[in-house]
């Protein structure tokens, strides 16, 4: 997969972008915004041509918004592409500006006024007729909502495109179970309608409705930049017929008190929530399992277990018996899993001389690849750099616990996509966390941050439930999980309890966020944004913390 790093940290910033624009303009939809993020990204990245120089060039694809009340989501990105300043966002809504609160052709990189709900599949269907009439290679992206999906356009319009065969058109369905006015199930229900058949009740899913109109269905999570963008690939595999991608999301991602909350479908928040608001979507976290702890003779079961779990990457340690005295596997294996999962390959690379073999490792499908700096020097590295970012492959760099940051490597600090802290040696299983980590740690996230480094600290060694949430508060964000992950009898228990301790830790964090911000009453206002249930549980913390 391509682009996984720069999909993710655009992701990022993209929601503070919405949450800004529209915060500034006091009105607008950062709930169906927020939902679509990754999916903007990897098209964005990975799949449409454009050129922001020249937005109406010949040779473009076309991405059409058809829920146009997503637009902050639409503005954001397109300028985080280069379509036009990214200061313009804060004139969102504005009497004069190019950006209102649906997409209209003032602004550059916008193909469809989105407006009226329904309209937009239509609208992509004769796009995609005219380039087949012209012979033009342009492919289609269509983006629609559930909520949309109400109108009676929508089907009409699906049968149209199977009746033509397109297959120059993918659509994506936000599919987010929320609209305007509560849950899309309760408006008008698009998965739970019984259908007697053989006697029997059964549930016809839309995946059923959209494959009974003629089209290739693929359902995914919507959020797992892995899955949109292989889907996406697929889809333009199909020939004769049109494709949509199911993408399973949540309205308002990233943001606990908005996520699945019909409340803030059409809200915007107010300015004093904005610092806590970016304190939590810069607490997002992932989870690594090092494959290398449970059986050797079983990585191709160990894998699937990890992704039915639910893990975030798949971290993959590669011992040369040089580097350290231990071996493991290479590259040849790596190739030889790669078929097993799309779930990112965060490969470790512990070897003597990572220059030598870089390219054999990107060939072999690796997402991501850390080398040591024991093993490099300012030379080596930076050609190592370059190939990963020519591949478009996230570029990291790892380190041992008693090894400082070299100077030579904060020139590539702003560029680099992690930092792997090692809180054991290297080669040396079963070994207990090196406590000095802690420190370690937290004073190279000072000195990241410093030199404007965007990515993300790795965790690595010895991670267990019992540190796991200082790591987080060290500024950890991937938790490399092995004998406490793999290691368990149950992958999927233990990845659970990995991610709700942290997802406690986060929400006491908010709290001491929220106190140092407005003290009592504060922390009060912005509880009461959540829904009953997140509610409840965020005013026990802050009462159980004295606090309240």
């Amino acid at each position: 997969m391509r682009n996984y790093y720069a999909i993710k940290k655009t992701a990022l910033k993209v929601r503070k972008l919405i949450i800004n624009c529209i915060s500034n303009a006091g009105s607008g939809h950062p709930g169906g915004s927020l939902s679509m993020v990754e999916i903007l990204g990897c098209l964005f990245y990975n799949h449409i041509k454009y050129n922001p120089t020249n937005p109406n060039w010949d040779e473009r694809d076309k991405l059409i918004l058809s829920k146009g009340h997503a637009s902050p989501g639409l503005f954001s990105y397109l300028a985080m592409m280069g379509y036009f300043d990214i200061a313009k966002l804060n004139t969102f809504r504005k009497f004069g500006s190019i950006l209102q609160g649906h997409p209209n052709l003032q602004c550059p990189g916008v193909e469809f006024c989105g407006g009226s709900l329904g309209i937009g599949l239509s609208f992509s269907i004769g796009d995609a007729l005219a380039a087949r009439i012209d012979n033009s290679p342009r492919h289609i992206y269509t983006i629609i909502g559930d909520g949309e999906s109400n109108e009676g356009q929508i089907w009409e319009a699906a049968m149209s495109a199977a009746k033509y065969g397109i297959d120059n058109l993918t659509v994506v369905l936000d599919r987010n179970y929320i609209q305007q006015d509560s849950r899309t199930e309760d408006v008008m229900p698009l998965d739970t309608m019984p259908i007697k058949h053989n006697n029997k009740n059964k549930n016809h899913t839309i995946k059923d409705k959209w494959k009974s109109f003629g089209w290739n269905v693929i359902d995914i999570d919507g959020h797992k930049i892995e899955q949109i963008d292989y889907a996406i690939q697929e889809s333009k595999k199909i020939k004769n017929k049109p494709s949509i991608i199911i993408a399973n999301t949540v309205k308002g991602k990233g943001i606990e008190h908005m996520e699945q909350n019909p409340n803030w479908h059409g809200q915007a928040p107010k300015h004093e929530f904005i610092p806590i608001i970016d304190a939590e979507l810069n607490s997002q976290f992932m989870i690594s399992p090092s494959i290398i702890a449970g059986n050797s003779h079983e990585l191709q079961n160990t894998i699937k277990l990890c992704e039915c779990a639910k893990a975030d990457y798949i971290h993959l340690d590669v011992i040369d018996g040089v580097f350290v005295h231990n071996k493991t596997f290479d590259f040849k294996k790596i190739k030889e899993l790669r078929n097993i999962t799309n779930l990112p390959f965060d490969v470790h690379l512990m070897v003597s001389n990572p220059l030598k073999y870089i390219t054999k490792y990107v060939d072999a499908g690796s997402d991501i690849i850390s080398v040591h700096v024991e093993s490099c020097n300012e030379s080596s590295f930076g050609e190592i750099h370059d190939i990963l970012k020519n591949h478009d492959k996230g570029i990291g760099l790892a380190i041992n616990p008693d090894t400082e940051l070299p100077k030579w490597s904060y020139k590539f600090l702003k560029n680099l996509d992690q930092l792997i802290v090692m809180s054991v040696y290297p080669g040396k299983s079963g070994q207990k966390y090196i406590e000095s980590s802690h420190i370690k740690t937290q004073t190279l996230h000072q000195l990241l941050s410093k030199y404007k480094f965007d990515g993300y600290i790795e965790a690595d060694g010895g991670i267990c439930k019992a540190n796991v949430a200082q790591c987080f508060i060290d500024g950890a964000r991937i938790f490399v999980g092995g004998n406490a992950i793999v290691g368990q009898p149950n992958i999927q228990t233990a990845i659970i309890e990995f991610r709700n301790i942290i997802s406690y830790t986060i929400k006491k964090l908010l709290i001491l966020k929220a106190n140092k911000i407005g003290g009592k009453e504060f922390i009060k206002k912005w509880i009461s944004l959540h829904n009953e249930e997140k509610f409840h549980t965020l005013n026990s913390m802050a009462i159980d913390l004295g606090y309240l």
